[in-house]
């Protein structure tokens, strides 16, 4: 996929340095993970899969955050003994018949498989917004933005939070709302009926409700205050809760 930038992050202080960053925790073992960096208040900065290997681990991220990712990665670096450089790898996904070096995606099932490789193949036709709305999964750069907080964006279901891993950037604001807040926005699917663009404001009853995002087959992923669900409009749409 031409859409990604993929990292390879070597020195003895690799998993030191980036478990002190990242929202998840990444250990040798650890297999493929997803997490995401934060600002010091606790919102997105970006997402991203680790995946340790024996001398290094990648990093695979959107190819829009990639280079402030690393501006940001190298600014932390300071001392340690870490080298972030471009790995030359390309990614393939797929949904059936996994390569047999390939990994399942960890942030759910139906997600299928990702595979980092120097000579991609061809890759299978896949909706992968049909699969993301049918499962209120965010992307980076539509439901996912630097506004965003992401147990609102449900990483807490898509695994890309730990919470026993200890201090990471942003974590004593992540806790707070985990352990002392009932959220009070975030990901909802809906039902989408007329015409709406994904960034079309949603009213319910009148009053400001949230946002529409991606859509597919007559649903929707939708950013909602959960006290204003009734009566929903986005653009020329009616919206409901699905």
């Amino acid at each position: 996929m031409n859409d990604r930038h993929i990292y390879q992050i070597t020195g003895a202080d690799r998993f030191d340095f980036l478990q002190g960053l990242v929202t998840n925790d990444i250990r040798p073992d650890s297999g493929l993970t997803y997490a995401a960096l934060l600002t010091p208040q606790g919102k997105y900065l970006a997402d991203f899969f680790l995946l340790p290997m024996d001398d290094y681990i990648l990093l695979d991220v959107h190819a829009d955050l990639a280079p402030s990712l690393l501006q940001r990665l190298t600014m932390y670096k300071l001392r340690a003994d870490v080298q972030i450089t471009d790995a030359a790898l390309k990614l393939e996904r797929g949904i059936d018949n996994p390569p047999a070096d390939a990994y399942a995606d960890p942030r759910h099932p139906a997600l299928g498989w990702r595979r980092y490789t120097d000579a991609p193949g061809s890759e299978p036709s896949v909706n992968w917004d049909a699969i993301r709305v049918e499962h209120c999964i965010p992307e980076t750069g539509i439901e996912l933005t630097p506004d965003t907080y992401i147990l609102e964006a449900g990483f807490e279901r898509l695994n890309g939070v730990d919470f026993k891993k200890g201090c990471f950037v942003g974590q004593e604001i992540v806790a707070r709302m985990h352990h002392k807040t009932t959220l009070q926005k975030g990901l909802r699917k809906v039902r989408v009926r007329g015409d709406a663009a994904v960034g079309d404001q949603i009213t319910s009853n009148e009053k400001p409700a949230g946002q529409l995002f991606t859509q597919s087959d007559g649903q929707g992923i939708a950013f909602l205050r959960f006290n204003r669900t009734e009566n929903m409009k986005a653009g020329e749409a009616t919206l409901e809760l699905i």
